[in-house]
Parts: structure tokens; C-alpha cells; sequence
């Protein structure tokens, strides 16, 4: 197996070390380690160096740790220096965190957990929940393949590689995605557990999902999950009230 394989491997477990004083730190450092292997060969006291630099204190989402870890070995091949290469961590540490939480939690969770739900109501049973893991775990490991590879290609120039690729795009998608979901999945299940769907069931199904993808668009990250809960329970009981 080669050293990307196994750093990509690794990488799923970049939170099994995680701790308050470095975060991913240990985890990212183990990680680049097959990275890293070659160097040992080329350049020992500056493989010394990079294994200290590449356990240091770092924190990301973990779905996007590869950018952040494929850049810097990719730097430290390329001679960058040592203060350059820990400026560059330190940068990646918000952007990285904020771009995955929106994509994955803020986005793609919720919005397969509103998918499966709804599946769940409609009689798909158990492969509801089985798509469900599917669909996740297929995205999750296509974008840590991604991360690395890109990572690794584009070393000191990773934020630019970051800002001209589908990760932005598909940010906004994802939030909208998941705004229409779980504002399928609310009012059916609350039809299904109440009363079984009917036509109040069914407006207030379209109606929920409607304004779920223009509040994500119009307030992004202020629209919690609970605020999102309230206004749905809301708009059921208007559609209630009025006798739909």
C-alpha cells in the first residue's frame, strides 16, 4: 500500500487523538507520517523537523483535513520553510472549519438525515437507513480523495486551489438541500405519527419545504435547527388553523 493510501486511511481516524492542548494535532501528525517516508531518505534532519512540525497544534472539520495535510507535505518536500509551512497551518485551521461544518454538518447531514426520515414515512423501512450510510460515507470518503489528492498537488497554493474548486459552490447547495429535506420530513412524520397524510398533511409538507430553502438561502448559518423546528411546527398549525 502506498504512503497516500495509507495517509488517507489514517486520516479517518485523525480524532482519535484529539486533545485540548493540540486538537487534531497528534492525529494530523500520525497521518502524515507515510507522507512523509520518503523524505527520511532525502533529507533526515529535515524529516525530524517536518514530523515535530506535522503533530503540532491544529484544528479543522475532519472531512477537509486532507487539504490541509496533502499541502504540507507537499511543502515540505518543496523545501518551504519551517516558519512558512506553520503559517500556513495556522491559516488553514478557520477557513477549513468553517467550509466542512457548512458542507457536512449545516448541510449534508442534516439534509440526508430529512431524506431518510421522509423515506421512512413513505414505507422504505430499513433501507431508508441503509441509503442513508451509504450516501454519507460514499461523500465523505470522495471528498477526503479529493482532499488529499489536491493537497498534495497544489502545496503552498492550496487556498486558491480551495476558492476555484466545488467546495464553495456546492455550499450553498447543500444548505438549500437540506433546508427542502427536512422541511419534507417534519410535517410528514407529524402527519404519519398524528393523524396519517392528508391534504392539510400534504400543503403543509410543500409549504414547509418551500420556505426551508428560502430562509437557508436568505439567513444561512443564524437559521438553527431549532429555529427551523419552530417555524415548521408553526406553519403546521397555521395550515391546521385555517382547515386545510
Amino acid at each position: 500500500m502506498t504512503g497516500r493510501w495509507r495517509a488517507l486511511l489514517r486520516l479517518f481516524a485523525v480524532q482519535g487523538t484529539w486533545n485540548y492542548e493540540r486538537m487534531l494535532g497528534v492525529g494530523m501528525g500520525y497521518a502524515a507520517e507515510p507522507l512523509l517516508e520518503d523524505l527520511k531518505t532525502v533529507d533526515p534532519v529535515r524529516h525530524s523537523e517536518a514530523v515535530v512540525r506535522s503533530s503540532e497544534f491544529f484544528n479543522c472539520n475532519p472531512n477537509l483535513a486532507g487539504l490541509a495535510l496533502g499541502a504540507i507535505a507537499r511543502a515540505e518536500y518543496d523545501a518551504m520553510p519551517g516558519e512558512q509551512i506553520a503559517r500556513l497551518r495556522t491559516a488553514l485551521c478557520s477557513p477549513l472549519g468553517a467550509l466542512g461544518d457548512q458542507l457536512f454538518w449545516a448541510g449534508l447531514v442534516p439534509g440526508l438525515i430529512g431524506a431518510a426520515l421522509a423515506a421512512v414515512v413513505l414505507g422504505a423501512g430499513w433501507w431508508a437507513v441503509l441509503g442513508f450510510l451509504v450516501c454519507y460515507n460514499l461523500i465523505r470518503v470522495g471528498t477526503a480523495l479529493w482532499a488529499l489528492g489536491t493537497g498534495l498537488d497544489t502545496g503552498m497554493q492550496v487556498g486558491a486551489a480551495i476558492g476555484r474548486s466545488w467546495l464553495t459552490r456546492w455550499i450553498h447547495r447543500a444548505g438549500a438541500a437540506a433546508g427542502f429535506t427536512v422541511g419534507v420530513a417534519l410535517p410528514l412524520a407529524a402527519h404519519w405519527y398524528l393523524e396519517g397524510i392528508g391534504i392539510a398533511g400534504a400543503a403543509g409538507t410543500l409549504a414547509v419545504a418551500a420556505t426551508g430553502v428560502a430562509v437557508t438561502r436568505w439567513f444561512g448559518p443564524a437559521l438553527t435547527t431549532v429555529r427551523f423546528a419552530l417555524l415548521a411546527i408553526l406553519l403546521l398549525i397555521v395550515f391546521r388553523w385555517v382547515g386545510l
